[in-house]
């Protein structure tokens, strides 16, 4: 018998199994304990879901709070300058990622109709000649090319900034400060001056579109009556955040690794229409957006184990992806696999408002880049490639590729 590991102190974040599956100690984890104690940095007692079945159920029931503003909310890995966290932190404006029904419900309704599948259809052949527009340019670009640099950014960058009305020409701006925003070891007092210099550009640019509204989403937002400009500032931050850092991580750390697959790319190459099973796959088996939490509003039983009232519940989605108790052979990846029913676009009200724009995106990415470069390969060794565990979004900080050049 298999004698049950402990509990953690503080999240395993050490991807010493690959770049791309979970922590060993997450793993063994979910093997037997699939809703498990954990102490956090703090000391503050609470819990990590590890198992498909418990994350699915945690994420469906809204007795599992997204609100930061009940009760402490603790973080399960040092922040530099951090001070314990003893108190409830305030609800900001619009973010409705960090609210429940019904205030989630008022701000997302507003959102439904500019992400409704019909709306993204119509936007489908635009994204595609934004892809090939990169793919032109690189194909010109001689030597090693990064391709999150060349590729894997700005085209979701391009996308949620001609959705949302933000001018592309501010993209190093808004990046930067979301990098640090994000980075997990930045300190507490540059993580606060990333987010108030990012919020002060969307407010003054939302303030821009109420007093001259174009054809796009913030000035739809800003020139409604019942949302203050805080609000939608809040929105934009949100949208904008999650609108390119997603789908960046998908499209470099997806196309490393299928260059680590070469017989599922060459299955992909040969079977382009395999293209959308393909992307549910890379999800499932990527799982970039892999950390989730919620606040236990009251005792809840959660698989047979009771989650005390005021405890902080983190959720693996990497961990319930690779489940085997829900997908056969889940460390393998298969293009062919039927993978729907991940959860990395989390699940319940909560789940992903632009899932629909970024498979799309992800199916033109993918496609294009395998039709273009056809002998697309690494310009340097898989152990050489920079992985993002330093950031709460996964993926790769570069990818370095190259391809034969044809003579002119």
């Amino acid at each position: 018998m298999n004698q049950a590991p402990p509990p953690p102190h503080g999240l395993p974040m050490d991807r010493d199994a690959g770049p791309f599956d979970p922590p060993r100690a997450i793993t063994r984890l979910r093997g037997t304990s699939p809703v498990s104690p954990m102490t956090f940095p703090d000391g503050h007692q609470g819990w990590l879901v590890t198992g498909y079945s418990a994350a699915r159920t945690l994420l469906a029931d809204t007795r599992f709070s997204s609100r930061q503003d009940l009760g402490p909310l603790h973080i399960p890995y040092e922040i530099p300058g951090m001070p314990p966290v003893t108190e409830p932190s305030p609800q900001e404006p619009g973010l409705f990622i960090s609210m429940d029904p019904p205030d989630h419900t008022r701000l997302r309704r507003m959102l439904t109709g500019a992400f409704t599948a019909r709306r993204m259809k119509q936007l489908e052949e635009h994204i595609g000649d934004i892809v090939e527009r990169r793919l032109e340019d690189m194909a010109q670009m001689t030597g090693e090319v990064d391709l999150v640099k060349e590729f894997a950014l700005p085209v979701p960058v391009l996308v949620i900034c001609e959705m949302l009305g933000v001018p592309f020409e501010h993209r190093d701006k808004f990046q930067a400060d979301t990098t640090k925003f994000m980075e997990k070891d930045v300190v507490i007092e540059e993580k606060i001056a990333a987010y108030v210099s990012l919020t002060t550009f969307l407010g003054e640019l939302v303030a821009r579109k109420r007093a001259e509204p174009a054809d796009d989403l913030l000035s739809d937002l800003a020139g409604r009556d019942d949302l203050g400009l805080d609000e939608v500032t809040g929105v934009a931050f949100l949208l904008l955040l999650a609108g390119y850092e997603t789908t960046t991580n998908m499209l470099g750390l997806g196309t490393f690794a299928l260059l680590e697959h070469p017989a599922q790319l060459a299955k992909l190459r040969e079977h382009p229409e395999l293209a959308p099973d393909a992307v549910e796959e890379l999800l499932r088996y990527c799982s970039v957006a892999d950390i989730f939490y919620r606040y236990a509003t009251q005792d809840i039983e959660l698989e047979g184990t009771t989650i005390p009232e005021g405890c902080t519940v983190v959720v693996s989605l990497l961990a319930a992806n690779r489940d085997p108790e829900r997908f056969e052979n889940p460390d393998a990846l298969d293009i062919r696999r039927t993978a729907r029913g991940h959860l990395s676009f989390g699940h319940g009200v909560h789940q992903c408002l632009g899932q629909q724009l970024a498979r799309i995106e992800m199916r033109a990415g993918f496609a294009g880049l395998l039709r273009r470069f056809p002998d697309l390969r690494l310009a340097v060794p898989a152990d050489d490639v920079p992985l993002r565990t330093n950031m709460n979004i996964y993926g790769v900080h570069a990818l370095p590729v190259t391809w034969t050049r044809t003579a002119p």
